[in-house]
């Protein structure tokens, strides 16, 4: 059983005071270089991504300067990323899709940025959540442990966690509830060894209750 709208922004408040300073971990000055950034963090540390585009964007500052670089010479400019032969492809079709489409612009629709390589919904709604500033809730690896654990959601799917969760949050607080379950995953709701005994919001936490104070 899921918690309560009331219990969910209970826990949202304490959330707030515990990481008043929640923010994207991806560094970025606009939203090409958040959406490559986004493609190359897929199963990589934000901080390894950030080491390797701050040189990156420093030589690429459009998509016009990316479109028909070779892949292979790319690759070894994004290695440190890992799966770097997709996302060296993906991310070069993704400039070329831009450069030819959209006049080198980055769409600010959902639908839109699921068609460009290597985007899928997450990054999506990373990139209009913090590129332009539009409500919305991208579902990863923490959010979904961490949601489903304190009972903000109840699935094993991401896109039902992302309803559930765009249901139960104002909509207003989609995206700061997004930074806020990602520092809390990964700070104290870790994935091994959660730290339940110091968590600020055990006592409405479900997973709490159910597995670790019983």
């Amino acid at each position: 059983m899921r918690i309560t709208k009331d219990e969910a922004l209970e826990v949202l408040e304490i959330l707030k005071k515990t990481y008043p300073d929640a923010k994207p971990g991806l560094h970025f000055k606009n939203a090409f270089e958040l959406l490559i950034a986004t493609i190359l963090s897929a199963q990589c540390t934000d901080k390894r991504v950030n080491m390797v585009t701050e040189k990156l964007f420093k030589k690429y500052k459009s998509p016009f300067d990316l479109k028909d670089v070779d892949p292979l010479e790319f690759e070894e400019e994004i290695k440190d990323c890992g799966l770097y032969r997709n996302k060296s492809r993906n991310i070069i079709n993704t400039c070329r899709i831009l450069c030819d489409k959209y006049g080198g612009t980055v769409p600010d629709d959902m639908e839109k940025l699921m068609e460009l390589p290597g985007v899928g919904r997450k990054t999506a709604n990373v990139v209009i959540s913090n590129a332009f500033k539009k409500d919305a809730i991208a579902v990863d690896t923490h959010v979904f442990r961490v949601s489903n654990r304190i009972g903000l959601a109840e699935s094993d799917d991401v896109l039902k966690t992302e309803y559930q969760l765009m249901d139960i949050i104002p909509k207003n607080l989609w995206s700061l509830s997004h930074h806020l379950l990602i520092y809390h995953g990964r700070n104290i709701c870790a994935a091994r060894k959660p730290k339940c005994d110091i968590c600020p919001i055990n006592h409405i936490c479900k997973f709490y209750k159910n597995f670790i104070k019983n």
